[in-house]
C-alpha cells in the first residue's frame, strides 16, 4: 500500500488524452503525469498527439529556441 495516495487533478468538463491508456477522458481519471491537456473539447483531446507533434516541429524550427547551426554551416 502506498504511503501517499494522490488524487488525479482536473475538473469535469475538462478533456484530457491519457498516454497510459491511449484514450480521451473527461475530468480527473488518470494521474496528471500520464495525461496531456486540459483541452476544451473531446475532439481537441482526441488530437492531442498530433497537436504535440506539431508544436514540437515548430519548436525545433524556431530560431529563437534553436542553438544549433544549420547543416550546411557546420564545420
Amino acid at each position: 500500500m502506498p504511503l501517499f495516495h494522490h488524487q488525479p487533478t482536473g475538473k469535469p468538463g475538462e478533456w484530457f488524452f491519457c498516454l497510459k491508456h491511449q484514450t480521451v477522458e473527461e475530468g480527473p481519471q488518470c494521474a496528471a503525469k500520464d495525461r496531456l491537456g486540459p483541452y476544451q473539447t473531446r475532439e481537441e483531446a482526441a488530437h492531442a498527439l498530433e497537436t504535440a507533434a506539431e508544436r514540437n516541429r515548430e519548436w525545433r524550427n524556431d530560431p529563437a529556441w534553436n542553438d544549433e547551426r544549420p547543416e550546411d554551416d557546420r564545420s
